[in-house]
Formats: C-alpha cells, sequence, structure tokens
C-alpha cells in the first residue's frame, strides 16, 4: 500500500503516543533520530514535495491541492515553483498570495510563520534547530527547534539563509546571498552576513504606473 495515499495522522495525533512530538509541540528539546514519529512525520512530507515536483508541469490544479495537503496552514491565492523541501508541513503557516520561488528549504520543526503578500526568491533556506553545544548530548542526538517568523510584503532575495529564532519585520527586503542571524525591523533594507540593516526603504524606485505613483500624481 501506498503510503502517502494513507491518511496521514495529525501531529496533535501523535504527541498522544511520542514524547518527541509532544516535546517539539511544546517548544521543547527533541531527539529527531530516535524518533520513529517524526521521522514518518518528515519522511512523508518529503514524498509529498517529490510528487508535488513530479506532476507540477502536467497537473498543476493536482500540485496545488497536494501543497495544500502538504501545508495546511497555507492561505489563499499562494504560488509556489518546485522544487520544494519541507520537514513539517503542519510547521508551517503561510499568509495568502505570498509567492515561493524555487529550492524552497525548510529544515527542522520549528513554527515557521510567513506573513501576507511575501516574495521568496530561488534557493531561500529557513533553519529552525539549533543541536546541542554539549558534545555528548550532541551525539546523543538532542536538538532544540526555534521559531521563525517572517512578516507580510517581506522580500527575500535569492539564497537568502535564515537561522532559528530570527523574527523578519513587515516590509523589510533581504538581499541576496544573506545570512539572517538577528532579528531585522521593519520597513529596511538588509544585507550581508551577518545580515544587517542599511537603509530604510524608500520610494525611489516605485514601477512606473503603480497604483501608488498614480495617487501621488492625483495628489
Amino acid at each position: 500500500m501506498d503510503r502517502i495515499a494513507e491518511p496521514p495522522p495529525t501531529m496533535p495525533v501523535l504527541a498522544a503516543q511520542d514524547e518527541d512530538v509532544r516535546s517539539l509541540l511544546s517548544g521543547g528539546w527533541i531527539r529527531y533520530r530516535t524518533s520513529p514519529a517524526l521521522q514518518d512525520l518528515s519522511w512523508r512530507a518529503h514524498a509529498l514535495c517529490a510528487r508535488i515536483g513530479q506532476i507540477y508541469h502536467d497537473d498543476l490544479d493536482e500540485a496545488r491541492r497536494l501543497f495544500r495537503e502538504l501545508v495546511p496552514g497555507a492561505g489563499d491565492g499562494i504560488d509556489f515553483r518546485p522544487p520544494l523541501s519541507i520537514d513539517y508541513g503542519e510547521r508551517l503557516v503561510i499568509g495568502d498570495r505570498t509567492f515561493i520561488n524555487a529550492d524552497f528549504l525548510v529544515v527542522g520543526g520549528g513554527l515557521v510563520t510567513i506573513g501576507e503578500d511575501t516574495l521568496i526568491g530561488p534557493r531561500c533556506a529557513i533553519y529552525t534547530p539549533n543541536h546541542a553545544e554539549d558534545i555528548a548530548s550532541r551525539v546523543e542526538g538532542w536538538e532544540l527547534p526555534e521559531p521563525v517568523t517572517i512578516g507580510s510584503r517581506v522580500w527575500l532575495g535569492g539564497s537568502v539563509t535564515i537561522t532559528p529564532g530570527v523574527t523578519i519585520g513587515d516590509d523589510a527586503i533581504i538581499g541576496a546571498g544573506s545570512v539572517v542571524t538577528r532579528d531585522i525591523p521593519a520597513g529596511v533594507v538588509a544585507v550581508g552576513n551577518p545580515c544587517r540593516p542599511v537603509r530604510e526603504i524608500t520610494t525611489a524606485r516605485r514601477a512606473p504606473g503603480s497604483a501608488q505613483e498614480t495617487a501621488d500624481a492625483l495628489s
């Protein structure tokens, strides 16, 4: 029987049976490598990612349906390009009309929240787990997933990397290739490794014929 065709148990259901799933949902330490439940959840998620990539260009409607099955917290009007690589779709929330370009990667079980009308460039990666620094604990497989929050109307340039526990404010622009290791405030352009704000967003590059340009002309 096809494993991904079987109705998958939800994470709250599995939490009643698996200590690591329960700890993950409560923001605690987990051991992915010794948790059959977490491994099965990620296996199913990656199987769906692979299936979406296989059928995307032949059956877009079914690919979109599978995406919503993979990410129950996805809003309306989301557009994406495969391939995708998502460990736990139930730990991902995406706002309406967000665009996700190819090679989108979300690693680990920390809750990832992405706002509305956000643009995610190709090869962007969101990492949520911190492995234990203590050598013995790290060898035993302990890790602590932390949430990542990306606001509304954010633009992530290509190949942006976001590390555990980071928040990016509304309307921010993150330059291509940046590594975001700390919170970025709203309404700024930020670049670099580590990523830092370099200026506030201005209207200097407003698109010709945009609604805002028309409004300014009439004011």
